[in-house]
């Protein structure tokens, strides 16, 4: 009969359009990216630490121009002194990396790239007090007590994030353009002229680099 023949068809395409669905279900999931996965948009652990990272570094440089006020104008450190000092440093800085499970070699690295960071302030800070005696440091800031506290404090969570951004550390092609991010927003932020940019880097050297 007519009028039963048309709902008995429409019937039919409803059940071959459900078919279908359910038969290219699969295909349209499986054609999701790793893109489309939340987790992966986050990119590695550890990348949320990095700007944290680059403005403690930032505030451990800043305590170099303090040292380079205490030192100048007096007789030069023996190196005997200075080669005591970075001992007694790596030192602490070995026994906490194994205490929190960072591989000692890789905070050693990065703390003997913040003394060498620490030198190019000094030495560019004396230069520029030579050639220009009125921005000498008046009065000059004691090298002991609060100043080498301030900087031993900075030790454990430097060390600390470091460990935080292992992972993230581990993928370059992630972590370099982050770090650079970080180390520009860190710059502004703390308004630092050539000199300091130059030991900023520095100091961030080791961050990205394969250990």
């Amino acid at each position: 009969m007519p009028h039963q023949a048309l709902p008995m068809a429409c019937h039919a395409a409803a059940i071959a359009a459900v078919l279908l669905a359910v038969a290219t279900a699969p295909a349209l999931h499986a054609g999701l990216t790793t893109t489309d996965d939340p987790a992966a948009l986050r990119g590695p652990a550890g990348l949320e630490d990095l700007p944290e990272l680059a403005e403690l570094t930032v505030r451990r440089l800043l305590l170099a121009d303090a040292v380079a006020a205490a030192e100048y104008g007096t007789p030069t450190t023996s190196t005997a002194a200075d080669l005591t000092t970075e001992h007694e440093l790596f030192d602490a800085v070995t026994e906490h990396s194994v205490e929190i499970g960072l591989p000692a070699p890789t905070g050693v690295w990065f703390f003997r790239a913040q003394l060498e960071a620490a030198n190019l302030v000094r030495r560019g800070l004396h230069a520029r007090w030579q050639a220009e005696p009125a921005l000498r440091p008046q009065p000059r800031p004691g090298l002991a007590g609060d100043l080498r506290s301030r900087l031993d404090l900075l030790t454990p969570r430097l060390l600390h994030l470091l460990k935080d951004t292992e992972p993230v550390r581990g993928v370059p092609r992630r972590c370099a353009p982050a770090l650079a991010d970080a180390r520009r927003a860190a710059e502004t932020r703390a308004r630092l002229d050539r000199l300091h940019r130059e030991a900023l880097a520095l100091a961030l050297a080791p961050v990205c680099a394969a250990d």
